[in-house]
This record gives structure tokens, sequence and C-alpha cells, in this order.
């Protein structure tokens, strides 16, 4: 799978290749940070089964199926996705793990002393992207053996000016970068909410809202862009184990979403 995918709108575009989101442009504007540039060198990615760091607990997850190998943000951004369908307005992708298959850990040996990962149960996770009415909608699906234990992550990355005034609004609550660079690596929280708005600087302002999340936490390093991780468990201010008993039980089937919508 090399080609990018095209979604078109009235006014609006989006790019994505092998599964990556790596364009979301509305009236000529890019909202989307840019590979290649400083800060991350993603513009988007997924955090599952596991959120966070994950060497204070020898990199280990705690499971009724056995204690499985995961490194930091869990297994799934080492697998590729697969084109299951596209068209104008869609695209939808997968990826599938058979449980306890050993896969490379892409961190090992710079960043990691663990060579491979592994997960004790079966699943596949699907991406879809729809744009509509020139707002464009992720949905996941997880497919999994019922009650596997889970975290899961959306980790996408937002073009900002350089200017270092971009301001984010979650309910009453108001954000600045200079709040964001404080916290450092951690992330910075925003708990029990469903929807965010990035004040930008040069273009229109941008709502992200979630359906399953219910948390987001914000990272950047930089003026230039802006991670906000829509997230399912916040575990970076905790001392909690990385076991199932802090972390979500599949239904068999579990759908999130995330619709980014420029104002």
């Amino acid at each position: 799978m090399n080609s990018k995918i095209f979604l078109k709108n009235t006014n609006s575009i989006v790019i994505i290749e092998k599964g990556e989101l790596i364009s979301f442009q509305k009236d000529n504007q890019e909202y989307i940070h840019q590979k290649g540039n400083p800060g991350w060198r993603n513009s988007d990615d997924e955090m599952f089964p596991v959120i966070g760091p994950t060497a204070k607990n020898n990199f280990r997850v705690h499971t009724k199926n056995g204690d499985a190998i995961q490194d930091q943000h869990g297994l799934l951004r080492e697998l590729d996705y697969s084109l299951v369908s596209s068209d104008e307005n869609s695209a939808k992708f997968i990826k599938k793990y058979k449980k306890d298959t050993l896969i490379n850990n892409s961190k090992f040996p710079a960043k990691s002393k663990e060579e491979n990962l592994s997960w004790p149960f079966n699943f596949t996770f699907e991406k879809n992207f729809t744009l509509e009415n020139d707002v464009l909608t992720i949905n996941f699906i997880i497919n999994s053996d019922k009650g596997m234990p889970f975290m899961l992550g959306y980790h996408p990355a937002f073009l900002l000016s350089d200017t270092g005034t971009e301001t984010l609004e979650a309910g009453e609550e108001k954000i600045t970068l200079d709040d964001i660079y404080k916290v450092g690596s951690n992330a910075f929280p925003v708990l029990g909410t469903d929807k965010i708005i990035l004040k930008n600087t040069d273009k229109n302002d941008l709502e992200i809202t979630t359906i399953g999340f219910n948390n987001f936490m914000l990272w950047t390093e930089v003026d230039n862009m802006l991670c906000i991780e829509p997230i399912t468990q916040y575990t970076s201010y905790t001392d909690q184990k990385f076991s199932e008993e802090n972390m979500s039980l599949s239904e068999g089937k579990n759908y999130f979403s995330v619709t980014i919508k420029v104002l």
C-alpha cells in the first residue's frame, strides 16, 4: 500500500498515507502537522493496548492470560495497516493481530531493552475516515476477545503558527502553550470532557469532539505543532501498575470516534 488516498468535499481535502492522516485542508489552509517539520516525526498515530511509558512496570502488563511485553503506547503502532476500501469521501483500514505473536520493537535497542513485544489476546483494529460536509470523522472499531483489557489513545498532531500564541478551551478551562510546556513529557491532562477547541492564531479555530474517550492529553515541545490526544485513560500522574485492574475491558466489539471540524 504505497499510494496516497485523497478524500474531497466542496471546500476540503484530506490526504491519508498507509492509514496515517497526513493532511486536512479547508479553504487551502492546512491543519495537520507536516512530517519532517520540527516537533514529531509523525502526523498521527494510535496508542493501544496501553497508553504511557511501561518501563516503570518493567515493560510488563499483567492480564488474566499472563504477562504481556509492551513498550510505551503499546504494540499497535508496530503493525501495518491494510486498506479495506476507499472512495471520494471515505477510506477504511485494518490491522490484525494473532495472540502471542512476537512483534519487533522499533525502539530497540536505542530506547528500549525489549527487542520483541507481544499481547496474549487476538484483536483486529479498524480505522475508518469519513469526510462529510467539510467535517472529518475518524472511527475506531476494536474486535477482540471479550474481556480483553485495553487502553486506547488517538495521537494526531496539529499545525500551529510558530508564534506560541495559540490557546485551547475545554469547557470553562483555558489552556496556553506555556501550560503544556511546563508539564513536559507527561503531557497536559484534560479529563472528563469529550470536546476541546484549538484557538488558532493564523487561521480558523478547530473543534475536536469524541465518543468513547472522555479525556484528552496535550503535548508539544515546539511552537509549530501541538498533539491533541483523545484517551480512555491518563496514566502519567498515577502510580498505577500496568494491569487489567486499571484498564477498560472489551465488550467483544468496541466503538470510538473523533470528529475534527473547522469553525
